[in-house]
Parts: C-alpha cells; structure tokens; sequence
C-alpha cells in the first residue's frame, strides 16, 4: 500500500484561539443562580475561574472570595 501525506498549503502557522473562560458555558445557558446575584455576578463568576484554575483551592482564591462578599453585603444593605 502507498502512503499518501497531505502538504499544508499555508507556509504560516497560525495560534490556536484563546479558550473560552471557564464560565462560559455557564453564562451561555443564562444560569439562573448568577442572574439573581445581578451586579456581583461577574465576581462569581471569576471566583469559579479562579476555583477551576487553583484546582479547587479556596485559599488561593480568598481575594475572589471576599470581594463577592463585599458585593454581597453591600446589596443587601440597599
């Protein structure tokens, strides 16, 4: 049998796309639970990033963390 290789036709090699954020799947399905945090939102939503990115480690992800609770305290003081 012969083996048949394909060439490249372009000579530049292009960078694959950038992955999509973690969440993104979470946001393209209109997640309920991140529409009622409203304005904190996209501070959920990096928290959960930072949590994938640190393989779960809350400790790593404590600046996310208290942000969303800032955001939080500050709404519920409205």
């Amino acid at each position: 049998m012969e083996k048949v290789t394909e060439e490249n036709p372009k000579s530049e090699t292009q960078a694959p796309p950038s992955p999509p954020p973690h969440h993104q799947m979470d946001a393209d399905d209109d997640d309920e639970n991140v529409k009622q945090l409203k304005e904190c939102s996209s501070l959920y939503l990096a928290l959960q990033d930072c949590l994938v990115d640190s393989n779960r480690d809350w400790k790593s992800c404590q600046k996310h963390v208290q942000a969303l609770k800032a955001c939080h305290e500050t709404r519920t003081k409205k």
